[in-house]
């Protein structure tokens, strides 16, 4: 009998649209803890980001992205191998950035990764230690 991969469960999914219709061999899903991007018909290739690596997010809707009420997000990681995924022509892209935003909150609370993104020296000035400002 042979073993069966384990299922993850999803917490959202779409696929890449063309004029607002779903008709691509491209699919984003997001898990708790990741961000996956599977492209291919024939050959399939699977790419992951952890959500913990997430740096920045950001929304972006041409005027033909509106029009078929789709848009992209645009997630930056540190992932080596994914440093930039773009969720292109996704329905709900508002609602799909605050979802991924509140997942990559809630897994660096869970690897308790705010540690030294901003230290304080006590006299209300802040180092940034991110962009590198003093």
């Amino acid at each position: 009998m042979a073993d069966k991969a384990p299922s993850i469960e999803y917490l959202w999914t779409d696929k890449k649209r063309h004029l607002g219709l779903p008709i691509s061999f491209t699919r984003y899903s997001v898990s708790e803890d990741r961000l996956f991007l599977e492209t291919g018909l024939l050959n399939l290739k699977v790419d992951e980001i952890l959500l913990y690596r997430v740096r920045d997010i950001s929304l972006s809707m041409t005027l033909g992205q509106r029009i078929f009420g789709v848009g992209s997000v645009i997630v930056k990681s540190t992932d080596k191998t994914i440093p930039d995924l773009e969720l292109r022509n996704i329905k709900h892209p508002r609602d799909v950035k605050e979802m991924i935003h509140k997942q990559v909150e809630a897994m660096k609370e869970k690897r308790k990764m705010r540690v030294g993104e901003i230290m304080g020296d006590g006299d209300g000035h802040y180092d940034d230690l991110d962009d590198g400002i003093y």
